[in-house]
């Protein structure tokens, strides 16, 4: 509930027909409108009822009450529809995580192609020539990386809550267990709770970050080599006693994780048991090992990670002597499979530390005579810009939620210069359709592109993160 909406708390018997869903997984209803706004042609207002679903029947509970719409829950489904799922999670309701695990996941992967098209169809006033069909993975324990963004002291519940916020809430869900993470990270949620109960410092460690890599050695004799290594930050906001540190160090050595350390901003992060360590994941369709640090951007979700990189790979059609851009390259994901396949790839990052982890991860693959990386700001774009980057006849952007505006702006001056620095493809990977489809109306109404084909990426199942890809050529 936002800041300044007073609750309420009034029960409907009524029946009322679900129509769609938002993002928030919320069912969209409508009430018949009242005799004045029948007679000013006026539709009913608008009740966002969460737990419902489209074609559902439903009675619901007025939560908050506005003049325009109103928010409820579920009180009884009537009718319930086909394509309801048995949610899988016990946090599910209280954690504001996975809000869609009562929806079936084909139904989930079709919504979010529904909202890539009409953000499309409505922002870039564009259709793709080819709807790509759904890429989609593991739906369960596929969450590599998380942040439980609280630990918070509960004086109700007598002991500390470490997990996700509740639903736009500022409190801590209650969880013992979390289906999205692997079942070992997933299994020390409750140890953890202990550890921190433990510490001196229990009132001042407000985040824990997770990450998790692939084994150090799949096919070693030894065990403690083939299972996935987990690293866990502790944000320590005071200096730990020598009993936390003791105490940190057993957790370590009896649940095999390595433990880092976050005294004050990012930059501090810094193993602190054991002091040596390989977080990696791999490519191994491009023979690609990727270490990283904790505090680094990596997808999440490793299998669709290899998915998205092979597919955007070949959306690209490479040839031997082609030199690629890749944009907003981070570590080197795309960036060295596609040195796999290119002649010369040039990666471009805007965080000095990334831009130097994908240097040592191009001389760690034994790539770096086939890649450069260049640190530059990628949102203060123009055409001279472009010019220092050189001719390439395919890029790779992978731009974070806010899109490449600039960058797409500057190619539409190109475009109007008449200048052979456009690349004649672009493939574009996106993490928010909105912003993806703005920059597409920038590219295919005055940029000179055509959009070839787009499609989403379930990288995040049962949440409303809406991933995905699309193709530009430029126009002959």
């Amino acid at each position: 509930m936002r800041r300044g909406d007073k609750p309420v708390n009034i029960e409907v018997e009524q029946p009322i027909e679900v129509e769609s869903l938002d993002l928030d997984a919320q069912g969209i209803a409508r009430l018949a409108p009242n005799e004045e706004e029948a007679a000013q042609g006026q539709s009913g207002k608008v009740i966002f009822i969460k737990g419902a679903l489209p074609t559902e029947r439903v009675t619901y509970t007025i939560t908050s009450d506005k003049a325009r719409f109103s928010k409820a829950k579920v009180r009884e489904i009537l009718k319930p529809a086909v394509f309801r799922a048995n949610p899988q999670c016990a946090a599910f309701g209280v954690c504001g995580g996975c809000t869609m695990q009562h929806l079936d996941i084909r139904a989930q992967v079709a919504m979010k192609q529904r909202v890539l098209e009409d953000d499309l169809h409505h922002i870039a006033k564009v259709a793709p020539e080819e709807i790509l069909r759904p890429m989609g993975g593991p739906t369960w324990e596929y969450r590599h990386r998380a942040r439980l963004s609280a630990v918070n002291r509960s004086i109700k519940k007598g002991t500390v809550l470490i997990g996700f916020h509740e639903g736009k809430s500022g409190y801590v869900a209650d969880m013992l267990a979390c289906e999205i993470l692997p079942k070992q990270v997933s299994n020390l949620l409750p140890e953890m709770r202990k550890l921190v109960m433990g510490l001196s410092i229990v009132d001042r460690m407000p985040q824990i970050e997770i990450a998790v890599g692939e084994p150090e050695d799949p096919q070693s004799d030894d065990p403690k080599k083939t299972k996935p290594v987990i690293a866990l930050v502790f944000r320590n906001l005071q200096p730990l006693t020598s009993a936390d540190e003791d105490l940190l160090r057993a957790f370590a050595d009896q649940h095999q994780v390595w433990i880092w350390l976050q005294p004050k901003g990012i930059e501090t992060v810094a193993p602190f048991y054991p002091l040596t360590g390989k977080l990696c994941y791999r490519l191994p369709e491009f023979e690609i090992e990727m270490p990283f640090k904790p505090a680094d951007f990596t997808q999440v979700n490793h299998m669709m990670n290899r998915a998205l990189v092979s597919k955007a790979v070949r959306m690209l059609e490479l040839q031997e002597a082609d030199r690629v851009l890749d944009l907003f390259c981070g570590i080197g994901n795309f960036t060295l499979p596609l040195a796999r396949k290119a002649k010369h790839v040039l990666g471009i990052e805007g965080l000095a530390t990334l831009t130097a982890r994908a240097k040592a991860n191009a001389e760690h693959n034994g790539l770096v005579d086939k890649v450069s990386f260049m640190q530059s700001d990628l949102f203060e774009v123009t055409t001279e810009t472009i010019a220092s980057w050189g001719k390439a006849e395919r890029w790779l952007m992978d731009p974070p939620r806010e899109g490449a505006m600039e960058i797409c702006k500057a190619l539409a001056d190109l475009h109007i210069q008449k200048s052979d620095l456009l690349p004649q493809r672009i493939v574009y990977v996106s993490c928010n359709p909105k912003t993806l489809a703005r920059d597409t109306e920038i590219l295919c109404h005055q940029a000179g592109y055509s959009l070839k084909g787009a499609g989403i990426v379930n990288m995040f199942p049962h949440t409303s993160h809406v991933e995905s890809m699309a193709i530009f050529d430029r126009a002959q």
